[in-house]
């Protein structure tokens, strides 16, 4: 039976898409208060087509991706209290020594987000599910809260448990035909209606949750949501006697195969194989029928049987006698979503206020999607976890084409079983962004990294003899050594010794200007901006609930003017934070600047004296303190410089017009002669460097979930100003903190190099010397957040939060890389390199 009722004038939000996440997304809002609530969807009732009713609907809680876990152990938890979470078990196996390594590493992600889950051998495998031939397997990775869930019924009890609080309209066959915006005198339009085919509804919020069709709704309202729908072949192989007599939709686990990047599942009396191996086929979402034209729903496309012929075999070899003589019997190519980096795009859109997206989202992450959402519209942030790898805003403009998206998704999506290294580049849409200084990195033999977009030297191999003369170590272990290299180490070595140059052309710059600049950035940033022109602020921007948004530095370069710096990474959340939150007056003006302005770095002992060469100025700390910013001509040519250090020496970073920038850099290279300059890469000024002086990285240490007063980051006193997240900052403040950023060292390099391991920062877990899993009293766990090398201390090390009890220095603990135990001793809290910071004031 239908559930369609009339259409309203107006509603609170109007939610367009009636999968799993937009079923659960109203029942959520409902359960946080929203009493007038209208979901939408353009096909019937209970399944209208989506990617929702033909998913295979299984949940392997396992991830590395820290977001990707909580909102899978999230949803199942969800899915139990719906009572419609079957739990069977499941297996990932490996036909190479390469998997099994990798298994061995998702028994680190396992323990670290508390799964049930153990290493088996082939034997041990065969005795768990009988069908599997473990002849061509050389172990397996178990865990026994995989799952099986009914999307569909979970949906339909959410919406009715929305229904019975009264407060939600359901609108069946009702298509959306276009978003209503209207200008704002901030620049940024703002959602006013939802228009469908039966008329008009006035709203303050819409959330599009249309799976693979939610670019094209997005771009009704001029906003953009980037994903490309895929094809997943699924195929049903039977009916098979054995399965048939279990009586089940489920009786047997489930079994990824991952070298073959297919899975198999019991559905009934068939054997379910989905494949992940076939070349990548994607579509455009103007492409998909409409339901009444398509051969089965709109998201079940015809099946390409010489696309599967391949895992055909495989299925049948790996099941041993079960599928010998299984025919192909119901068999899809489903459509499901792709983004540009495999991850969901959640949150306001970066183009429309009051848009949300809640897309590309697979079954596994629904519900907990749905959670987030709701809190993130009704609190201004979400609580269940920190959405920093999700956030729609997080894409530059690129990053938000066609062109790009299919071009990722195609490199990524026979990745989804893949072996893929923490530290991996991606091949494609390469030198989207080349700093102003690219020709001369490259001259240098740089390496590029790439970070949103622009090209990012992160060392020289014109430096490769440096690494002998520093007598920097290779690592043993291939995994460790992957996409790294020991000339980071020599880099950071010499900028100790005598003086490097870093560019910094990835930097996100925006100027902030206008009468009421200095208010609008007072009520953004945790600490005060009010200080004297030519000074520069380090802040946080923190969420209302008190945790960390963004961490960036702003320059006051006059009255009514300021430089707000953030990285190349985040550059895109945080010009997104910053413009929703403008002044709607006009008196503030947001420019962004990243492409106009060209950064550079010089630090290390010799810096001073090189500067002073080129600049015919002191530059003396009393000349020049620390902090502050300057109008210099750097052979003649005008720069800003700001004296600050992320890599704990004394030097600046000087900011150039980005046509002037190859005459700054060959003027301080031709000075650094004398001094012995070298060029630097961001292996050393965003990790060596910055570790040995325990500074924290936004999206790794710096998350929503921790507090400036866990971070050790709280000044002495909080400003009288009001700003985001001000009153949650005072109670965190009050409390104490429930768990402290600390770097620790990995104790048995030095005696036992061969056994030494150099664990990623991948979110390994930090153990008790019992060898339990460290929590929190809020049950955040203790992992690792980054992890590098200390070339001038003679460590490796890490950084984790620690609940008080566990953070004093001296502190033993164990870490867990590899499904192996190392030990760890807690540094403490300040730097282990120049704690007093005598070098960068020197």
């Amino acid at each position: 039976m239908s559930e369609r009722a009339s259409q309203p004038a107006a509603a609170s939000i109007a939610v367009i898409g009636a999968g799993i996440v937009g079923s659960c997304l109203v029942e959520h809002l409902a359960r946080l208060g929203w009493d007038d609530l209208v979901l939408l969807d353009k096909g019937p009732l209970p399944d209208p087509g989506g990617s929702t009713g033909h998913a295979s609907n299984f949940i392997f809680p396992t991830d590395h991706n820290r977001e990707v876990a909580m909102l899978t152990l999230e949803s199942q938890r969800q899915y139990e209290a719906l009572g419609v979470q079957t739990t069977c078990g499941g297996v990932e196996v490996a036909r190479t020594e390469a998997r099994m390594e990798e298994l061995r590493r998702r028994m680190t992600s396992a323990r670290a987000w508390g799964i049930d889950a153990e290493l088996l051998t082939p034997g041990e495998v065969a005795e768990r599910i009988p069908f599997v031939n473990p002849d061509v397997i050389l172990g397996g990775f178990w865990m026994s809260s995989v799952s099986v869930v009914d999307s569909v019924r979970a949906g339909t009890l959410m919406r009715e448990r929305a229904l019975s609080r009264g407060a939600l309209t359901i609108l069946d066959n009702t298509q959306v035909t276009g978003l209503e915006v209207e200008p704002w005198p901030s620049g940024r339009p703002r959602l006013r209606a939802v228009l469908t085919a039966r008329g008009r509804i006035e709203v303050e919020h819409a959330v599009i949750a249309c799976g693979v069709w939610s670019p094209l709704i997005a771009e009704l309202a001029g906003a953009s949501i980037p994903l490309t729908p895929a094809v997943h072949q699924m195929a049903d192989l039977g009916p098979v006697d054995p399965l048939r007599a279990t009586g089940n939709e489920i009786g047997y686990p489930i079994v990824r195969d991952m070298d073959a990047f297919m899975y198999e599942r019991q559905k009934y009396q068939a054997m379910e194989v989905g494949s992940y191996a076939h070349r990548p086929i994607l579509v455009r979402p103007e492409d998909i029928p409409p339901g009444e034209g398509a051969e089965r729903s709109p998201t079940e496309r015809p099946f390409t049987r010489d696309d599967f012929a391949p895992q055909l075999a495989q299925a049948r070899e790996i099941m041993g006698e079960l599928l010998r003589d299984a025919e192909i019997g119901y068999a899809i190519n489903g459509l499901l979503s792709l983004t540009p980096d495999a991850h969901p795009v959640l949150g306001e859109t970066a183009e429309v206020a009051n848009l949300w997206s809640a897309a590309a989202v697979w079954i596994k992450e629904g519900p907990g999607a749905a959670r987030i959402l709701a809190e993130w519209i009704t609190h201004g942030h979400p609580r269940l976890c920190d959405p920093h790898d999700s956030d729609v805003t997080r894409f530059q403009p690129h990053e938000r084409t066609r062109r790009h998206v299919r071009a990722r998704a195609r490199e990524h999506f026979n990745k989804t079983y893949g072996i893929v290294h923490p530290r991996e580049q991606w091949e494609s849409c390469r030198d989207v962004h080349r700093s102003a200084l690219h020709a001369r990195t490259e001259a240098l033999e740089a390496v590029y990294y790439e970070a949103r977009g622009w090209e990012r030297p992160q060392w020289y191999e014109s430096n490769a003899a440096l690494v002998e003369r520093y007598g920097v170590a290779e690592r043993p272990h291939e995994w460790d050594r992957r996409w790294w290299s020991p000339i980071i180490e020599a880099e950071h070595l010499h900028l100790r010794e005598k003086v490097g140059v870093v560019d910094l052309g990835a930097f996100q710059i925006f100027d902030v200007t206008g009468p009421g600049a200095l208010a609008y950035l007072e009520g953004m940033a945790a600490n005060a901006c009010d200080r004297p022109p030519g000074t520069s602020i380090y802040t946080p921007l923190l969420t209302p609930d008190g945790g960390f948004r963004a961490d960036l530095t702003i320059q006051r370069l006059g009255t009514d003017r300021f430089r707000v710096v953030t990285g190349a990474f985040d550059g895109a959340r945080d010009a997104a934070w910053f413009r929703k939150h403008l002044q709607e007056d006009g008196s503030v003006r947001f420019e962004d600047r990243s492409a106009a302005i060209c950064a550079l770095g010089v630090w290390g002992p010799g810096a001073e004296a090189l500067l002073e060469k080129i600049s015919g100025t002191t530059l003396s700390q009393t000349a020049f303190p620390y902090a502050s910013v300057r109008d210099v001509a750097l052979d003649g040519i005008p720069a800003t410089m700001c004296r600050i250090s992320y890599v704990g020496e004394s030097g600046w970073e000087i900011y150039v017009e980005a046509a002037l920038a190859t005459r700054v850099w060959d003027a301080v290279r031709e000075a650094g002669r004398a001094f012995g300059l070298r060029p630097v890469g961001a292996g050393v000024y965003g990790t060596t460097g910055r570790m040995e002086k325990g500074y924290a990285l936004m999206g790794a240490e710096l998350t929503s979930e921790y507090s400036p007063v866990e971070a050790g980051l709280a000044r002495p006193r909080v400003k009288p100003a009001e700003f985001i997240g001000r009153a949650a900052y005072l109670k965190a403040r009050e409390a104490g903190p429930a768990a402290m950023l600390r770097t620790l060292t990995m104790d048995d390099h030095a005696d036992a190099p061969d056994l030494a391991r150099f664990p990623t920062g991948g979110n390994e877990p930090l153990l008790g010397l019992d060898g339990e899993r460290i929590v929190d009293a809020h049950g955040r766990e203790s992992r690792v957040t980054s992890a590098g090398m200390g070339p001038s201390v003679g460590k490796y090390l890490l950084m984790a939060y620690l609940p008080p009890k566990l953070a004093a220095p001296g502190t033993r603990l164990q870490v867990l890389y590899m499904n192996e135990v190392f030990p760890v001793t807690v540094a403490g809290g300040t730097a282990l390199f120049d704690p007093t910071g005598a070098r960068m004031r020197s």
